[in-house]
């Protein structure tokens, strides 16, 4: 099973670009992480690394994005938990602005 993300800021109209995100698996009760890395120019991600039956999480450091073009942000960083049950890819989208979010299970 695959996983991708696209961060898009609403509040401007644009690709969230090289917002820092960290994947994390549950394992045995406690959050294990799994891979980082950086949206690309069109606020994008897939990640390498597999995702397998269980529960997921997402950390969006919406703060470095944030200062990284100069605007102030009520939300320091996003967490998205997601479960994964079927062999198929998962899309987890975030829209975003400086003071909210909202996200989906995407295609």
């Amino acid at each position: 099973m695959t996983l991708s993300t696209h961060v898009l800021d609403t509040s401007r109209g644009l690709p969230a670009r090289h917002v820092p995100i960290v994947l994390h698996e549950m394992r045995g009760g406690s959050w294990v992480e799994v891979h980082r890395d950086v949206t690309d120019e069109d606020g994008r991600v897939r990640f390498a690394a597999p995702v397998g039956p269980g529960s997921w999480r997402l950390r969006f450091d919406t703060a470095a994005y944030f200062q990284g073009i100069g605007v102030e942000a009520f939300y320091p960083y996003v967490e998205v938990v997601f479960s994964v049950r079927e062999d198929r890819h998962y899309h987890v989208p975030l829209l975003l602005n400086p003071f909210g979010y909202s996200t989906y299970r995407g295609s």
